[in-house]
């Protein structure tokens, strides 16, 4: 990935009412040829963001440049720039090829060039044999990629993409983000990516941006984004997370311990600075956890938990338990596991220190 910077948002803001901010003082620098992905939930700001990089929404203020410019007063269609929608966008009276070459035409490329460029494209998402056909006559999947073909064809600086596998089945969209990750590491072009489906994020992008509530929460490399996440909303909106209640009665530079309710003690890292008597959240990931069957407590940073139920995920077993003063706890365990235990039987959840991340 280049170091290059592409793009860069320098204390952006949006408003749409006056009073509430959508974007909140957002600053951001996309690098040239990375795939970056936008994650969060409704209403987080990431669309708005692409949407503002795009030109179909204004800051109402800071400044947004590409390649060093600013660009926050070009219009849309000279910022060069590939956009993949949900709904595909195509033209159902155009045929494939036809669409794939309206970005053509719009800038007058010459028809010989048009054709050349659209095979290229046609070709790059396996769609070579189908440019006679209608967008009525291929199946979403297939749709999905002459809207790509069309986003690639006039090789433009940015893709920008919107929840485009949002209306494909999971099959369909889990083989697509394959493709997609494949097609930018061929092309080396830079990819901005809004997505709310944090397990597409982590498949497909160099880097991760984590929205919430109009601001940035986290950037980072997907492994960084998902061992260290730097706070609570991180930890639960990226990956399966495992949650016990406390209050600090301990801390060190970097560690601290942590009292439940049912009397318990853990140790985990201090992430935020807790002090001692801080209500804190122990954050685990749910594979970091290890089961013991037999009846002796298995070393500090243990708990004495019930089975609550036994569920087969295909890929591995998830164990829900219950401990006193606490919700429900997940596990989960491979499926070669020597032993498996059974519902309502007692067993030891021995949570490593060094997994173990305490949050205000």
């Amino acid at each position: 990935m280049s170091s290059t910077e592409l793009v860069k948002f320098a204390g952006v803001q949006k408003t749409y009412d006056g009073s509430t901010l959508v974007v909140r003082d957002l600053n951001l620098d996309i690098q040239a040829g990375e795939f970056l992905s936008l994650l969060g939930p409704s209403g987080s700001g990431k669309t708005t963001t692409l949407m503002m990089l795009a030109g179909f929404e204004s800051p109402t203020a800071g400044e947004i440049f590409l390649a060093g410019k600013p660009i926050t007063k070009t219009p849309p269609h000279k910022r060069n720039f590939g956009m993949v929608f949900q709904n595909y966008a195509l033209f159902p009276h155009m045929s494939v090829a036809d669409n794939v070459a309206y970005p053509l035409t719009v800038r007058k490329v010459p028809k010989s060039e048009r054709e050349t460029k659209v095979k290229r494209a046609l070709d790059m998402v396996h769609l070579g044999p189908m440019g006679d056909r209608f967008p009525g006559q291929l199946s979403g999947g297939q749709q999905q990629r002459v809207a790509l073909a069309r986003a690639l064809v006039f090789n433009p600086q940015l893709v920008l993409m919107d929840e485009p596998l949002g209306a494909l089945d999971k099959q369909l969209r889990e083989h697509m983000q394959i493709e997609l990750k494949e097609l930018h590491r061929k092309l080396g072009l830079t990819f901005v990516y809004v997505t709310h489906d944090q397990s597409e994020a982590l498949t497909m992008s160099d880097r991760v941006a984590v929205f919430h509530d109009g601001a940035i929460q986290q950037i980072d490399v997907v492994t960084k984004l998902y061992e260290t996440p730097v706070n609570r909303f991180v930890a639960g909106f990226v990956g399966d997370n495992t949650v016990f209640n406390g209050v600090v009665t301990a801390t060190t530079d970097t560690r601290c311990d942590v009292k439940l309710s049912c009397g318990a003690l853990l140790s985990g890292l201090n992430v935020n600075g807790a002090v001692s008597s801080s209500p804190v959240q122990a954050c685990i990931r749910p594979e970091r956890i290890a089961v013991h069957l037999g009846s002796a407590k298995p070393g500090e940073n243990s708990l004495e938990v019930t089975v609550i139920d036994v569920i087969y995920f295909g890929d591995h077993l998830r164990l829900l338990c219950s401990l006193p003063g606490q919700v429900e706890a997940t596990v989960k365990i491979p499926l070669s596991a020597h032993a498996i235990p059974q519902a309502g039987q007692s067993v030891w959840l021995h949570l490593p220190p060094e997994h173990l991340r305490i949050y205000l």
